[in-house]
C-alpha cells in the first residue's frame, strides 16, 4: 500500500506521521530510526489518561512502519520527579517523604524497590496488557549514568539567556535567580529544597542551599545545608521547563505527544531544543484531558483515577484502545458507564470491517477500517470474532448471581443468539458480571419519543406491573402497539434501545421474562 493510500484510512494516527515524516525530510535529518516518545508520571496511581500517552504514541510508531520506517516507542518514567503530596487512599506515612523523589521513597506496599517504581510497574503492566511494545527508560538511572550530562552542561551554561527567555515565553520570573537544575540534598535528600544558584563550569558543579520551599498548597522545610553537586555523579534533575529537551536531543526523539496542562513547559522545551541545544524539537500534538462524569480532570492527587487495571475488569482491551484510538482532540468525560458502548462499537467496527454491515458513506467506511486496525493494533484477526451485545449480557447477568456464565450462556443459546457455548463468550459474561455487580444502573440513550409512545410504554409498564402475569408478553407488547396506532416493530425497537442500548436483541417477550418483568417495568417507569 503506497504512502497517500494509507494516508487516505482517514485515521488521525495515520496524518499525524505523514506530517512527521514531512518535517523529518523538510529538516534534513536521519530517517533511519524515528523514535517517539511517551513521559510516564511516577508521583501517583496512573490513570486512563497517563496510559493514553503511551497508547498514541505506539499509534504513531505503528503508522511509522506502516509507511515502512523503522521506529521505536521509550516509555521514560520520571522517577526523580519529587512527591508533592499525597494521593487520595495512601498512608500518611509518606508525609515524610514530601519533596524526595519518588525513586528514593521507600514502597508503602512492599512490593518494590521503591514508591516510584511502584507507580511506574502499574502503568507497564497495563500497557503489557494492551499488547503495546515499548523499550522503558528511568529517570534515575538516565541521570545515574550520565546520559544527560552534555545537554545539562549546555542548559547551565546558557542559564541566565533561558531564565529570560521563561520569563518572557510564560512570565515565570523564578529561574532569574535559580538555576532550572534542582540537586537531590545530599543531608535531607529532598529535591525541590535544594536550589542551585551558581554553575562552576570547568568543574561540571553546582553550588545549592536546602531552604524552605512552597510547593503546592504546603511548605517544605529546608534542612539549610549549603552543598555542591556534581551534574554528571550526583542525582539531581533539571527543571520541567528544559528536561524534555535534553531528552529528546539525547535520545534522538522525533515525536511526543503532550496534554494541555503542560504546554507552557512544551513551549519553553522547544525553544530550548532549538536555540540552545540546537536540536529541532520533536513533532508534536496536543490533547486535552478526560475528565470524570462531574467534570474534573482525573487526577491521580484528587483520587478520581479509571486506572487501566479497573476497567479491564468490565472491558476488554480492545475497548480502551478504541476509547483512546478515536480521536485525540477535544475534552472527554470518561466514566465506567462508558464501557459498555465501547464494547459494542468495536463489535458494529468489525462487522463494517468484514462487510456485514454496509455503509454507503465512503468515507466513514474507509475511516472505521483505519480505526479497526489500528485498535487490533494493525494485526487484523482473520475472521469476525463471536458477538453478542455487551448490554444484554449485563442485564441477564444482573437476574442470574449463582451459576452465572452457565446460566448466560443457556439463556444465549435458547434466544438464538449463539449457537455454541464459547470460551470468548465465557469471558464477555464474567466481565459484563463484574460490571452489573459493580454498577447498577446503565446511562441511559437518548431516544426521540411522542407522546403516544410515551401512552404505550405507560400502557406497558401497567401490564408488566399486574398481579397477573401476561400469558404471553411477546403478543401482550405486539397487541398493545398495535390498538393504539404504533407500528410494532417500530415500538420493539424502543424497548430495544431503552432495555440494551441497541436497536435489536433477543426475542423481546421471552427476555423480559427472564430478566423480570416488574424489573422492566421499573426500568421503563424510569426512562419516561
Amino acid at each position: 500500500m503506497s504512502e497517500q493510500e494509507i494516508i487516505g484510512k482517514g485515521t488521525w494516527i495515520d496524518k499525524l506521521a505523514h506530517e512527521l515524516l514531512e518535517r523529518e525530510k523538510s529538516l534534513g535529518r536521519s530517517l533511519d530510526l524515528l523514535r517517539v516518545e511517551s513521559g510516564l508520571g511516577a508521583s501517583g496511581v496512573p490513570h486512563i489518561g497517563s496510559l493514553g500517552d503511551a497508547v498514541r504514541a505506539y499509534g504513531v510508531k505503528l503508522a511509522l512502519e506502516n509507511f515502512g520506517y523503522k521506529s521505536e516507542l521509550i516509555a521514560y518514567s520520571d522517577d526523580l520527579d519529587g512527591l508533592r503530596k499525597i494521593p487520595e487512599g495512601f498512608p500518611d506515612s509518606l508525609e515524610e517523604h514530601l519533596a524526595k523523589p519518588v525513586s528514593l521513597i521507600p514502597d508503602p506496599f512492599g512490593c518494590h524497590e521503591s514508591y516510584g517504581m511502584h507507580m511506574s510497574s502499574i502503568l507497564l503492566d497495563g500497557l503489557d496488557k494492551l499488547g503495546i511494545k515499548y523499550e522503558f527508560r528511568r529517570a534515575k538511572d538516565t541521570y545515574k549514568n550520565g546520559l544527560l550530562k552534555d545537554q545539562i552542561h549546555t542548559i547551565l551554561k546558557n542559564s541566565s539567556k533561558i531564565g529570560d527567555k521563561i520569563t518572557d515565553l510564560v512570565g515565570q520570573e523564578k529561574f532569574q535567580k535559580f538555576l532550572p537544575y534542582f540537586p537531590v540534598c545530599s543531608n535531607c535528600n529532598r529535591l525541590y529544597t535544594a536550589e542551585s544558584f551558581e554553575y562552576i563550569e570547568n568543574e561540571r558543579k553546582v553550588r545549592y542551599k536546602c531552604h524552605d520551599a512552597e510547593i503546592g498548597s504546603k511548605t517544605i522545610k529546608g534542612c539549610g545545608h549549603n552543598g555542591e553537586a556534581d551534574i554528571t555523579k550526583d542525582l539531581g534533575k533539571l527543571a520541567w521547563k528544559v528536561e524534555f529537551a535534553a531528552r529528546w536531543a539525547a535520545f534522538d526523539i522525533r515525536f511526543e505527544a503532550y496534554g494541555k496542562d503542560i504546554m507552557d513547559s512544551v513551549k519553553v522545551n522547544d525553544w530550548v531544543s532549538d536555540e540552545i541545544l540546537n536540536f529541532p524539537h520533536p513533532h508534536h500534538v496536543k490533547y486535552e484531558m478526560f475528565l470524570d462524569k462531574g467534570g474534573k480532570k482525573i487526577s491521580k492527587s484528587l483520587g478520581n483515577v479509571i486506572t487501566g487495571q479497573k476497567w479491564l475488569e468490565f472491558g476488554n482491551s480492545k475497548s480502551i484502545l478504541l476509547l483512546l484510538y478515536k480521536r485525540i482532540t477535544g475534552a472527554r468525560e470518561l466514566g465506567f458507564e462508558d464501557i459498555p458502548s465501547l464494547m459494542n462499537e468495536y463489535n458494529e467496527l468489525e462487522d463494517i470491517f468484514f462487510g456485514k454491515i454496509k455503509l454507503d458513506n465512503q468515507a466513514k467506511l474507509i475511516k472505521s477500517k483505519g480505526l479497526y486496525e489500528y485498535v487490533n493494533l494493525l494485526k487484523t484477526p482473520k475472521e469476525s470474532s463471536i458477538h453478542v451485545n455487551y448490554r444484554l449480557l449485563v442485564e441477564l447477568s444482573k437476574t442470574f448471581k449463582e451459576n452465572r456464565v452457565e446460566r448466560v450462556m443457556k439463556k444465549l443459546l435458547d434466544y438464538g443468539v449463539i449457537r455454541n457455548p464459547d470460551p470468548q463468550i465465557e469471558k464477555l459474561i464474567e466481565l459484563a458480571g463484574n460490571f452489573a455487580d459493580e454498577f447498577d444502573q446503565q446511562e441511559k440513550i437518548k431516544i426521540d419519543m411522542d407522546e403516544s409512545v410515551k401512552k404505550i410504554l405507560r400502557l406497558l409498564i401497567d401490564a408488566l406491573n399486574s398481579e397477573k402475569e401476561p400469558e404471553d408478553i411477546q403478543n401482550t407488547i405486539y397487541q398493545i402497539a398495535k390498538s393504539n396506532g404504533v407500528e410494532p416493530k417500530d415500538f420493539f425497537k424502543i424497548l430495544y434501545q431503552i432495555i440494551l442500548g441497541t436497536s435489536r436483541g433477543p426475542k423481546i417477550g421471552p427476555f423480559i421474562s427472564d430478566i423480570g418483568r416488574k424489573q422492566v417495568a421499573k426500568t421503563l417507569s424510569d426512562y419516561i
